[in-house]
């Protein structure tokens, strides 16, 4: 799904989908969606068949068709389909898909928001897109749909009629979120912090401040930057804004913040937070069901877009209450075996120096049962460069900050912490998260609550679901969303 509330059904006629691309259409068809994956067209997706160096959709447009695809966007005849076919012939399909995007937004009326930062974009655009989606009608990016494929197929699925429209950009080289948010033309431009992450690309982390500040260049006359106030690059960040006719929101605890965290406490099973800010002189109260200081943090950014779109700040703050974790990013299950039941926390979508400080401190304040171990298991955090080694090694700080009893390691790089720990700390070490995953399962005991992180290169996942299978409780549907009560 892209869009919260109720939507029209259909976005792109034949007509409007030609007219905008520039193509041919055949045939009278409407897509209710758009597609670019032919294993997840929906009934009634356009179809986009994308062509790159190792792959090309146009081998896929027969399957896309037979599994309820409205139509199919080609740059040439598909083998296996009949001449008669619903298609919209383009010069090229990476074009068209751009050309689609950019009309999606030129016709939407709909207030526009764009987020980015090293960590917590994902969390913020869901957390946005999910309060403003209880006002009214709202179209977002699925997932991490945040690249030259993702951000003009999003746009392409924005809902003519909505109210609001949130939108992830990411990057790891400069000059990448230029062009994508020139096609998304934001009115709210959120950077949510700069940190550490994809420094193999850049010399320094002002050279990663000013990549991120390519997102103001493609704000509306009168937008809003909404970024943290805590951060060491706000300053630059909210120079470079203000130089793009920008209006600047600061959030965090900085006494200067326009959005400022008055007081936050974490509740009694450690599973959440209640919170106290101003929002640009309202006081708001809110719980969150989801712990840790970045997700209070997060959630600043979140009430700071909302306010800065227009929306009800109070609803959202309330709304805040029924939050869930995007996938990967924090979910919490119950796991019960044989008379064992532990806690896993999953968050290995992926990793960085700052967002395993901040997972690590979320295990920091978990309960643990009777004879329970706080366990984290780490994968590497790839693309930090020359930097990499030290960054790792690093991490003994949270780990003994948080209490974290024993910590299993996964990498080459990883290795160095491992290293680096106290040996009553030291789980094991393999160099694949394959090879780690059985033996994490077979360590782990009642009580235990376990944190599994990593770069998404490294497969952590793979670690969670052996965690998950040790589980015959016949209650895994149920595991996820923890949020009130002993985890077992």
């Amino acid at each position: 799904m892209n869009a919260v509330g109720a939507t029209t059904g259909i976005l792109w006629t034949a007509a409007d989908a030609a007219k905008a691309t520039g193509g041919v259409a055949q045939g009278v068809w409407a897509a209710s969606g758009v597609s670019i994956d032919s294993r997840s067209v929906q009934p009634g997706d356009l179809f986009t068949a994308l062509s790159g160096p190792n792959f090309d959709g146009h081998g896929f447009v027969a399957d896309a068709l037979a599994g309820g695809a409205a139509a199919a966007m080609v740059a040439r005849q598909p083998e296996g389909v009949g001449g008669d076919a619903p298609l919209l012939t383009v010069t090229d399909t990476m074009r068209g898909l751009e050309d689609l995007g950019r009309a999606g937004r030129a016709r939407a009326t709909a207030r526009i928001a764009a987020v980015t930062g090293s960590v917590g974009k994902t969390s913020v655009k869901e957390a946005l897109a999910f309060v403003l989606g209880r006002q009214g009608l709202t179209s977002y990016s699925v997932g991490s749909f945040n690249n030259q494929f993702g951000v003009p197929l999003s746009l392409a699925r924005l809902v003519p009629d909505a109210a609001y429209g949130v939108f992830e950009l990411g990057m790891n080289h400069a000059g990448e979120l230029t062009p994508l948010t020139r096609m998304v033309r934001p009115h709210v431009a959120v950077i949510t912090t700069i940190e550490p992450v994809h420094l193999e690309f850049f010399e320094s982390l002002g050279d990663i401040a000013r990549a991120k500040a390519e997102i103001f260049l493609g704000l509306e006359a009168g937008g809003i930057a909404v970024l943290n106030r805590d951060n060491a690059f706000f300053g630059l960040l909210a120079d470079t804004a203000r130089d793009a006719g920008a209006t600047v929101v600061g959030f965090g605890r900085h006494d200067d913040a326009d959005v400022r965290l008055l007081a936050d406490r974490s509740d009694d099973e450690g599973l959440g937070s209640f919170v106290d800010a101003t929002v640009q002189g309202r006081e708001v109260s809110y719980r969150l069901p989801l712990p840790g200081s970045h997700w209070v943090l997060n959630s600043l950014a979140v009430l700071a877009a909302a306010n800065a779109l227009g929306a009800d700040v109070e609803k959202a703050a309330a709304d805040l209450a029924e939050l869930s974790p995007p996938r990967r990013r924090g979910e919490r299950y119950r796991i019960r075996s044989a008379g064992m039941c532990f806690e896993l926390i999953d968050d290995s979508y992926n990793a960085s120096p700052a967002a395993v400080a901040a997972s690590l401190s979320v295990l920091g304040q978990a309960r643990p049962g009777p004879s329970g171990r706080r366990i984290a298991v780490l994968g590497d955090m790839l693309e930090l460069g020359d930097n990499g080694p030290d960054l790792h090694r690093g991490l003994t700080t949270p780990v003994d900050a948080n209490g974290i009893d024993l910590v299993f390691t996964v990498g080459e790089t990883m290795r160095v912490l491992n290293d680096a720990l106290p040996s009553e700390k030291q789980g094991d070490w393999t160099a694949d998260s394959a090879s780690m995953a059985p033996i994490v399962a077979g360590a782990v005991r009642s009580g235990d609550v376990v944190l599994v992180k990593g770069s998404a290169g490294v497969a952590m996942s793979k670690v969670v679901d052996a965690l998950k299978a040790l589980d015959t409780s016949g209650e895994r549907t149920a595991q996820r969303k923890i949020h009130g009560g002993a985890a077992c």
